[in-house]
């Protein structure tokens, strides 16, 4: 083991040797990746679809005072466009782009606005189309989503262990939804095998050789949400940023969106993964993307991904200052502490990854190396990123003993 690993009860904390400085720009290498002007198109396109609000950033000073902190923030993305997830930012707009880019390339150069699209003008276009990618769930929805609001035909492929209720939830914006054998990153290739065999366009949230355009489609889009927290606390911004890894792409994009916009005053970065699916902590020690095999089990699904996405690799490689893993009990203990909140902080419906930033800051308590390590203090500012609802609503009456609404009446 890593002599630099520090450890406790379900955690393990891996500080970056080559995070960057809080004084180094943004810089124009990563620029190539992720940059304003792409998060700008995002936030214009985005804000025009209908049913579009910024999602809540809840301030929970009384738990914060518990976990011996100054403030907690936390995005709510549980209600974001109906869809429970921040993921409705990503799949779809990137499905958004490509009907826009079809369009454009039949009529010289027209890159049609959300109302042309939805007013049905360009159906013979769309009609045509069939968009497809591999899901544990919330991804799919929003690609499901997508491809329904802006009227094309979707294929979705789901692996092994995706809950029923998550699969009948993208079934429900009409796509096509297909199980297959083996893991996360075992559909993944799946679905790129058989759109290479049936002409069909992959909308991923990861990259791989020779793709992508799309994925940096998908990280503008969730740059969104990273938007409006900056506009939110712009004056006095956190001091560190908890953030669920997966494949990297939620990450990659909170992390460019506040660098580019806070510079040096940016948080301290921290990303969390499950114990059995923490390939972000075992690249960060190697220096180079890892991939991790076997079933990666675990309840915080929408993380369960053995593969980085390379381009998001590109940007946190550097931009990460802390590599965290944690158990399953500590997201689940962090689902029932936000829906019986204390005192009069405000009750959250958070689903099994959304509470993985809680669920750090819990692992924490009570070990000085760990909260050390983090920097974690009396006059810190934490944001957390509620990545997601109840997406599976069965899950998680399970989990926390009642319903979303029995918790917010």
């Amino acid at each position: 083991m890593n002599a630099n690993i520090l450890k406790g009860d379900g955690v393990a904390l891996y500080a970056n040797p080559v995070a960057s400085d809080s004084g180094e720009d943004y810089g124009l290498f990563r620029t190539t990746i992720l940059h304003k002007a792409g998060f700008d198109e995002a936030e214009k396109e985005i804000s025009g679809w209908p049913g579009y609000a910024s999602t809540a950033l809840h301030s929970l000073p009384t738990l914060a005072n518990k976990l011996g902190i100054s403030a907690l923030y936390y995005k709510d993305e549980s209600t974001r466009f109906g869809l429970k997830s921040f993921k409705a930012l990503g799949g779809a707009y990137a499905v958004f782009r490509l009907i826009q880019k079809a369009i454009a390339a039949q009529h010289n150069g027209h890159l049609p606005s959300p109302q042309e699209i939805l007013s049905g003008q360009y159906a013979d276009i769309i009609s045509n189309m069939t968009v497809t990618c591999a899901t544990d769930g919330n991804h799919g929805r929003s690609v499901a989503w997508g491809a329904q609001l802006f009227g094309c035909r979707c294929v979705i492929y789901i692996h092994a262990t995706v809950s029923e209720g998550r699969r009948a939830a993208i079934a429900f914006y009409g796509a096509e939804v297909i199980r297959v054998q083996g893991n996360y990153d075992d559909s993944v290739h799946h679905a790129a095998s058989e759109a290479a065999k049936n002409g069909w366009t992959v909308v991923s949230d990861t990259t791989y050789e020779g793709y992508r355009d799309i994925p940096i489609d998908v990280m503008h889009g969730y740059g969104v949400m990273s938007r409006e927290i900056v506009k939110e606390m712009h004056d006095l911004p956190p001091t560190h940023v908890l953030v669920q890894a997966g494949v990297g792409a939620l990450a990659a994009s909170v992390c460019a969106t506040f660098w580019q916009e806070w510079g040096s005053a940016r948080p301290k970065f921290i990303i969390i993964e499950p114990e059995r699916a923490d390939c972000f902590f075992q690249s960060g020690q190697a220096g180079h993307p890892v991939v991790v095999t076997g079933d990666l089990e675990t309840v915080m699904a929408g993380l369960a991904c053995g593969e980085v996405s390379p381009v998001a690799w590109d940007i946190l490689k550097t931009g990460i200052n802390d590599y965290a893993t944690i158990s399953d009990k500590f997201a689940l203990e962090g689902m029932r502490v936000f829906a019986n909140p204390l005192g009069h902080d405000p009750k959250i419906v958070s689903g099994e990854t959304g509470s993985t930033g809680l669920g750090l800051l819990l692992a924490t308590q009570g070990n000085a190396s760990l909260r050390e390590t983090l920097c974690l203090g009396p006059d810190s500012r934490v944001l957390l990123i509620g990545s997601e609802g109840d997406t599976d609503p069965a899950i998680y009456k399970e989990v926390v003993g009642m319903t979303a609404q029995e918790v917010l009446a």
